[in-house]
């Protein structure tokens, strides 16, 4: 079997957040010219209230070490790597076969993006390198490097066996009754989901689709639309959520989790949350700072950081939070 043929047939993206070809990215390393390649399966997920790659190493661990396999032979002369976030690495790496270098990630989040993961693996500061040249060209060691998430690689082996139904996994919590991982089509729409896992809310919500932390808000009228990336999803009781204190923790996650590297991440987030403090949301300055991060951060972190909290802010009113709750 041709995998990177099946790949590209089969569509299917990655599941890490960028959303990229998986066929694509691989059919990059295999005509990359190099004396070896490496593949990293990354097991670092960090965004809070997501649990989805936890899920597929505890329940299904035996068919992403099979895709990584389906890798390693695709790729000749190649060495694989898995990446593990701290606990997933206490809990799973007896489990990892010999072949396979296991890696413990120091930090949280930002060194799981995969530049810094790459950083990390080569014992420099987990912070993220500048793109382009892409790992597919030059990454681990200097070499071509495919890095795909545990989701996508189960996946892989899926599409290996002829079996991948264009399904995939979403990862839905918040408050809701049927809180886990679940699969399903990977063209649902939000509102579909929601009642197929039987989580439709009896009261006014909203929903944070993307990321725990850098995902959407969207209304409840606004979910006819799928779920991209990561496939998380958290619901929120409109009532029962003081949205100052949301925006807090959001802006204090990335402000613990940014790599100080960039000026727009390293002064913009801390400034976008002393304005969340002062709950100072007509400030002119936050719409600049919102926009400097979205166009200037050095990686995804600085710019995805930016949509939670606009999101919230342009549709504050159409959510009706309680009366107590100003602009």
């Amino acid at each position: 079997m041709d995998i990177i043929t099946e790949l590209k047939k089969s569509n299917l993206r990655g599941r890490s957040g960028s959303g990229y070809l998986t066929g694509l990215k691989w059919e990059m390393v295999k005509g990359a010219k190099a004396l070896k390649k490496y593949i990293i399966c990354n097991a670092s997920e960090g965004e809070p209230l997501v649990y989805k790659d936890y899920y597929i190493l505890k329940n299904h661990l035996k068919e992403v070490l099979s895709g990584i396999e389906v890798a390693l032979n695709t790729f000749k002369k190649s060495q694989a790597y898995i990446y593990f976030k701290p606990d997933y690495y206490k809990e799973f790496r007896r489990k990892i076969p010999k072949n396979i270098i296991v890696f413990k990630k120091e930090k949280e989040y930002i060194a799981g993006e995969e530049t810094s993961a790459i950083q990390a693996i080569e014992g420099n500061k987990p912070e993220p390198r500048v793109k382009p040249p892409f790992p597919t060209e030059k990454g681990l060691y200097g070499m071509p490097t495919l890095i795909n998430n545990v989701e996508t690689f189960y996946y892989v082996f899926k599409i290996f066996q002829k079996k991948y139904n264009q399904e995939r996994f979403y990862s839905i919590q918040g408050d809701i009754k049927n809180k886990g991982v679940f699969e399903l089509k990977d063209n649902l729409s939000i509102q579909d989901i929601l009642k197929k896992t039987n989580n439709w809310p009896n009261f006014d919500f909203f929903v944070q689709a993307g990321g725990g932390a850098s995902g959407e808000i969207l209304l409840s009228s606004e979910l006819k639309k799928s779920i991209s990336g990561i496939g998380s999803l958290i619901v929120y009781n409109t009532k029962k959520t003081d949205p100052y204190l949301l925006m807090e923790k959001w802006a204090d996650f990335f402000i613990n989790n940014n790599c100080d590297k960039c000026v727009p991440c390293r002064e913009g987030l801390f400034r976008i949350y002393e304005i969340i403090k002062e709950k100072d949301l007509k400030n002119p300055v936050l719409k600049d700072l919102f926009l400097v991060l979205e166009k200037t951060s050095l990686c995804a972190l600085g710019r995805f950081s930016v949509k939670p909290f606009s999101s919230l802010i342009k549709k504050w009113d159409k959510l009706k939070f309680p009366s107590i709750i100003k602009k």
